[in-house]
């Protein structure tokens, strides 16, 4: 609830003081365990499932080389080198790196290549040796490192060609003749279609990054919204109970030994009005513990209007209502209720009238709330937070209203609050 010095000014505007502070740290996103641990559960998964060495896939796909390896070697005899231990070695080699494609996807990539012109150069048969490249690569596309991956197939592409177009009259087999550039189309073919597939999973990787960091800000922002909706509730059901308790009880102070029956009123007063605060934080409360539920009980409309008028009367205002409440849809309707509500509650405790006019119209499609008092300003603050204006601002704004608050040329005070209410709806 605003202080007398930040509604009383000469500004209507919204002054930089009727924002609100920030959340404390540990609830920038809402109570602590919402939406902080929803927000990164996508991130910790994906970091957990990186952080893992890739065992089982490594051990099947070096194992797959090898021993796929030594079926191709018995059926390319005569035509490439026979796979000695030498050559074993490389292809295990080739396949071990990959238990660090995950850490590591350049230094792996570039190992396997090396591993794999090795081999080649050595004359040892085609084959599934391969399949350790295309891994890797694949790896390090998904993984971001899409340029490295390209200059490493591109290499590994050249080097083939200058093995077996170049080098090849030095190399094993002996008498070996140069590959045929059919068999380099394809070996080409093979390399561009393996970075396209690499380059749509990480296409489709980033997509579905995008949509989880969309969903987490998406729940930060309903954490936010109903963060503030509750901090918007609690302040004005406890700022307007409060206050009517504050004057009550200073009532029953002051009359406790000279009228001890009015004191007794006064009493009774603060009672019914402890026990209306509290069943309403409590309602308000039980949206924490069982978020989504349907409340207990319906919330507060202008069809409470008259218990609003009777509550100012028990502290000395005396409040006159004009116009008749339309229907409105239950967040216009509750919006609107606790805007004449803070706006009584501030001229309970901060003007010296004790006369207050609410006036309720509807104008082309919409609701228009005025609360005049006469003033003045008293400069007193019962302990008043600042955030009463900003609080009736944000219920405005999220309907698509507007709030204007601010001193009148006699000293009075007003508060006129435009809310649309097109979309009607039978209570």
């Amino acid at each position: 609830m605003a202080d007398m010095d930040e509604q009383r000014g000469p500004r209507t505007g919204p002054p930089e003081a009727w924002v609100p502070g920030g959340p404390p740290r540990g609830w920038r996103h809402g109570p602590p365990g919402w939406s902080r641990r929803a927000a990164g559960r996508d991130e910790d998964l994906e970091s957990a499932r990186r952080a893992r060495w890739p065992w089982p896939s490594t051990v099947l796909l070096t194992a797959f080389v090898v021993i796929g390896s030594g079926f191709a070697d018995h059926a390319q005899a005569g035509e490439r080198a026979a796979l000695d231990p030498w050559g074993r070695v490389l292809l295990f080699v080739s396949g071990a790196l990959l238990l660090w494609r995950w850490r590591h996807p350049v230094a792996v990539l570039g190992g396997t290549v090396a591993a794999v012109l090795v081999y080649l150069g050595a004359g040892y048969p085609y084959g599934p040796v391969f399949l350790t490249v295309a891994v890797a690569c694949f790896t390090a596309v998904v993984s971001g490192r899409r340029y490295a991956a390209w200059a490493a197939m591109g290499t590994l592409w050249a080097g083939h060609l200058l093995l077996v177009h170049l080098l090849y009259r030095w190399l094993p087999p002996a008498g070996d003749d140069a590959a045929s550039w059919t068999e380099e189309i394809v070996v080409a073919t093979w390399v561009v279609a393996l970075l396209a597939v690499s380059e749509l999973a990480r296409v489709r990787r980033e997509q579905w990054a995008r949509e989880r960091a969309e969903r987490a800000r998406a729940e930060r922002r309903r954490a936010d919204e109903e963060r503030l909706r509750i901090a918007r509730e609690l302040h004005d059901v406890l700022a307007h109970s409060i206050s009517v308790i504050n004057v009550q009880a200073g009532v029953g102070l002051a009359l406790l030994d000279s009228d001890p029956e009015q004191a007794r009123t006064a009493l009774t007063t603060i009672k019914a009005q402890s026990k209306e605060a509290l069943g309403e934080v409590r309602q308000v409360l039980d949206t924490l513990r069982a978020p989504g539920a349907a409340p207990r009980a319906p919330a507060p409309g202008l069809d409470r209007l008259p218990e609003l008028v009777e509550q100012a009367a028990d502290a000395g205002l005396t409040v006159t209502v004009e116009g008749e409440p339309p229907r409105l849809s239950p967040g216009a309707d509750l919006a609107a209720f606790r805007i004449v509500q803070e706006a009584l509650t501030n001229v309970v405790r901060h003007s010296g009238s004790r006369e207050a006019r609410v006036l309720v119209e509807r104008r082309a499609g919409r609701l228009r709330l005025l609360i005049d008092d006469d003033g003045p300003a008293t400069g007193a603050d019962a302990g008043g937070t600042g955030n009463g204006l900003a609080g009736m601002r944000e219920r405005a704004a999220a309907l698509g209203g507007t709030i204007e608050a601010g001193t009148r040329p006699d000293g009075g005070f007003r508060v006129l609050a435009v809310l649309p209410v097109e979309a009607e709806e039978d209570r």
